[in-house]
C-alpha cells in the first residue's frame, strides 16, 4: 500500500522528487554530450507504450547510443501519474490521425484496454499448462484499436521532446561542470595560500611579538 501511494504521490511531492533528479543529474561525472545522449534515451522511452520495462529500455538505448546510463534511468521518472495521461491520450490521438482513423479514447479507456489485454495474456499463459482453451480475439482488437496507433503516435512527439532535451542538456551540463571546476580550483588555491602563509607571531611576556 505504501509503495503504491509513493508511486502516485511521492513523499515530499513531485517538486521534491524533481529537485532530487536534477541534483543527481548535475553531479554526473561524465562528458556533456554523453550525459545528453543518456537524457535523450531516458526521455524517449517515456513515450512508447512499454510500461514496466521503461528503465530496461532506457539502459539498452543509452548503451547503444553510448550515453550515460544513470542519466537515462533518471529521465524515465518524467513518466508519472501526471504526465502519463497526457502522453497516452496525445499519442493515441496522433496515431489515429496518422493512420486515417476517426476514433477517440479516454485515458481510463486506455488503462482498461491494457488491463484486459494483460489479463488475457495471463489466462493464455496458464492455458499452456491446463486444458483451458486459448483466446486471442481481444488481444487482436487491442493491438488494432489501442497498441498500434499508440505506438505509431508516440514516435514523433518522443523524438521531438527527447531531441529538445538533448540540446538543452549540453549547455547546462557544460555550464555546471565549468562552475564546479572553478569552485574546486578556488578551494585548492585557498588551501595552498593557507599553507604557504607564515604563522602569526605570538606576543611575548613583555607584550612584543616573539
Amino acid at each position: 500500500m505504501e509503495n503504491a501511494r509513493e508511486f502516485v504521490y511521492p513523499t515530499g511531492g513531485f517538486r521534491r522528487a524533481t529537485q532530487y533528479i536534477v541534483h543527481r543529474m548535475r553531479r554526473l561525472p561524465d562528458k556533456p554530450h554523453k550525459i545528453a545522449r543518456g537524457v535523450f534515451a531516458g526521455t524517449f522511452v517515456n513515450f512508447p507504450p512499454i510500461f514496466g520495462v521503461q528503465a530496461l529500455s532506457a539502459i539498452a538505448l543509452a548503451w547503444v547510443m553510448r550515453g550515460n546510463i544513470l542519466a537515462a534511468v533518471l529521465c524515465t521518472f518524467l513518466s508519472n501519474p501526471i504526465t502519463t495521461p497526457i502522453i497516452a491520450v496525445g499519442s493515441l490521438e496522433l496515431g489515429y490521425w496518422m493512420l486515417g482513423r476517426d476514433e477517440s479514447l479516454t485515458f481510463l479507456s486506455i488503462v482498461a484496454a491494457f488491463g484486459d489485454a494483460g489479463g488475457e495474456l495471463w489466462r493464455n499463459f496458464k492455458a499452456m499448462f491446463t486444458d483451458a482453451p486459448t483466446e486471442w480475439g481481444s488481444l487482436a482488437e487491442f493491438w488494432r484499436r489501442v497498441y498500434f496507433p499508440y505506438l505509431v503516435g508516440s514516435i514523433i512527439p518522443g523524438l521531438i521532446i527527447s531531441t529538445m532535451a538533448y540540446y538543452i542538456t549540453i549547455p547546462l551540463a557544460n555550464a555546471y561542470q565549468k562552475l564546479r571546476d572553478k569552485k574546486l580550483r578556488d578551494r585548492i588555491d585557498a588551501r595552498r595560500k593557507s599553507k604557504a602563509a607564515p604563522p602569526a607571531a605570538t606576543p611575548g611576556a613583555d607584550g612584543t611579538p616573539d
